[in-house]
């Protein structure tokens, strides 16, 4: 029974003291003799700036390319330095690009082709390879994983269908399986999905990208000058992220130009995910405010073959509650587990 025992603590330490360490960043100078140390590389790969994560003096039997979500820091966001440090210590080497459209706050298909380009260059560093999308990076990390030879494809946060985010964004209403959700949508939010919708027209992406990026700044600006000055397709932009009705959101999303809906249709990855062969990872928090959980579960199901990991009390990137979030501490630590046994 000890043996078993020691045989059992043995095999879940390392994620045990991953996931101990990302609960809670004060107590990781108490745990730092557990985990191995980790150098950080930057390498450029086909001209995308990316930082490779690797336990010193190892050699790495896996590679796992993380692909960040909307954030002007990109690779270099605190949180995700800070996983892609703390896997690395424990399992595979860490590949994490800067995908500028993403840190643009845009999403232009072209996401998809560079993250396979970092997938190609993951299998020089280690012969096992895996990809972990966050947010609005896991759409293309699922679609590009889904042409991929991959061991684990991992979303966390991600979403399966565009057009259901947009109403998301724009009302906070959500359904799946017939259950219908209302979460308080947060205005700021707008002016990421314009961003994110201007590589898909064809007419007034200079004024709208300058309009967006004022707001983004800060959404107070006044922007009605510029605004006057959009032609259709811009304002039906604008009109479609200020609607608040699901139904008028709906109409709105028809109303789009075929360019965009067509964009919409790609970098969704809900009819993807069943091609893949890889092991699949797909996690969400109940409470995250940019994406809602719901779209985790149509992505599970979508893939006929694993089940989401929802986390009650985790937003969009943590622990929100820290009682609701202690109920699925053990699905965390699978979670970390299952990542860091990438072999």
């Amino acid at each position: 029974m000890v043996v078993g025992a020691a045989v059992l603590g043995a095999r879940w330490l390392p994620a045990l003291i991953v996931t101990v360490a990302l609960a809670s960043p004060g107590a990781e100078p108490w745990i730092a003799p557990w985990l191995g140390n980790v150098a950080r590389h930057e390498v450029t790969i086909d001209g995308i700036e990316t930082d490779v994560y690797v336990r010193s003096n190892a050699s790495p039997r896996a590679a796992l390319v993380f692909v960040h979500g909307l954030s002007v820091t990109g690779r270099r966001h605190p949180d995700l330095m800070r996983l892609a440090r703390l896997l690395a210590a424990a399992g595979p080497a860490v590949i994490v690009p800067h995908f500028e459209g993403l840190a643009a706050f845009r999403l232009s298909g072209r996401e998809v082709a560079d993250v396979g380009r970092a997938l190609r260059h993951a299998r020089t560093v280690a012969p096992t390879v895996g990809i972990a999308g966050f947010s609005f990076g896991a759409g293309p990390a699922l679609l590009a994983a889904a042409d991929a030879d991959l061991e684990l494809a991992a979303s966390f946060g991600g979403y399966a269908d565009l057009r259901n985010i947009i109403v998301f964004i724009a009302t906070g209403a959500h359904e799946y399986a017939g259950a219908q959700y209302q979460h308080a949508p947060e205005p700021y939010n707008r002016w990421k999905l314009a961003a994110l919708l201007v590589p898909f027209l064809d007419d007034d992406r200079e004024m709208l990208t300058a309009i967006t990026t004022a707001r983004l700044a800060n959404p107070a600006t006044d922007t009605r000058a510029q605004e006057r000055a959009l032609g259709p397709e811009g304002h039906a932009v604008l009109a479609l992220v200020r609607a608040s009705t699901e139904s008028d959101v709906r109409r709105r999303l028809a109303e789009l130009p075929p360019r965009a809906q067509t964009a919409l249709d790609a970098l969704s990855p809900v009819a993807a995910v069943a091609r893949l062969r890889a092991r699949l990872v797909i996690a969400h928090g109940t409470d995250d405010p940019s994406i809602p959980f719901t779209e985790s579960l149509r992505l599970a199901a979508a893939s006929g073959r694993t089940q989401a990991v929802i986390l009650g009390g985790f937003h969009h990137t943590g622990a929100a509650h820290v009682p609701r979030a202690a109920i699925d501490a053990w699905r965390l630590v699978a979670l970390v587990d299952n990542v860091i046994r990438l072999r």
